[in-house]
């Protein structure tokens, strides 16, 4: 008899009760994630007060503008945070049942960490408006509106062909034209419908190179802060390390200055799937 079998009937024997294998208990099935709704205290759940989106394509020249916005004595502009990449698990029922009972859902935990993190990041830096610029918030717009009520956004616009030659050419091995074209649709998709949702301020990378002074003055305007000339000058401001993956790290922004621009695609060049996001936004 194997030993197994030999020790189940001794202890069967003594005891009297037949060893069994054990049932594989059934991994149990998380909870839906319930929808994303805004704060129910604001003054309580939010430390931010009207913060402030940049909302763009990738490639869009949003990294210029960053450093451009965060050369201003009050405004805050870090590299790109991808907050909304933060999640929250509950992992076992108790946990799930005090939340319940605090009346929080896991996406409200959520925008409670990611309010916690921007925070966190304008007052170590000592002033008064943070600037988010991640280009993928795009894709979350509505969730960041119902996070913050009272967000801000500033949707920076480009030529949507020139978009997609930039983010080609930034990795031509492994994003080939094609695959670059798109992609680049898919943040114009994103774009327009998050301008038609909800109100801001637009500025164009051409006109920013063309006039960064003039752009910067409307744009602080909407922000409620006066124009600094200091701006003007990021190259002499300390932005951190430009880096691959949280914003735009080539020869051209660590330059420190503002450079003019590629000059616009002609109409015969615009490749097919991009020509009405060009009409849309006024480039044909």
């Amino acid at each position: 008899m194997p030993w197994k079998s030999r020790v189940n009937a001794a202890i069967e024997g003594i005891t009297g009760y037949t060893v069994t294998r054990a049932q594989a208990r059934p991994v149990p099935t998380p909870p839906p994630v319930e929808p994303a709704r805004p704060p129910a205290d604001p003054a309580a759940d939010r430390l931010l007060r009207a913060p402030v989106f940049v909302l763009s394509p990738v490639r869009s020249g949003s990294t210029l503008l960053r450093v451009l916005l965060n050369s201003h004595s009050r405004l805050h502009a870090p590299h790109e945070l991808h907050v909304r990449r933060i999640a929250v698990t509950l992992t076992t029922d108790p946990v799930r049942q005090a939340m319940a009972a605090l009346g929080h859902r896991t996406t409200d935990i959520e925008h409670i960490l990611w309010d916690r993190m921007l925070h966190r990041e304008l007052v170590r830096s000592g002033k008064q408006v943070i600037v988010d610029k991640t280009p993928s918030n795009v894709f979350a717009h509505r969730r960041i509106a119902t996070c913050w009520p009272d967000a801000r956004f500033v949707y920076l616009l480009r030529h949507p062909a020139s978009i997609a030659r930039s983010w080609h050419e930034a990795d031509p091995v492994t994003r080939p034209m094609e695959e670059a074209v798109r992609l680049t649709a898919q943040y114009m998709r994103h774009m327009n419908e998050a301008r038609r949702a909800r109100a801001g301020v637009e500025v164009r990378y051409e006109a920013v190179v063309a006039d960064p002074e003039g752009e910067l003055r409307r744009v602080c305007a909407f922000l409620g802060v006066g124009f600094e000339r200091d701006m003007l000058a990021y190259g002499e401001k300390d932005h951190g390390d430009f880096v691959k993956g949280i914003g735009d790290w080539r020869d051209k922004i660590r330059s420190g200055r503002v450079q003019e621009g590629r000059p616009l695609p002609a109409p015969e060049e615009v490749p097919e799937d991009l020509r009405e996001f060009c009409a849309a936004w006024g480039y044909l």
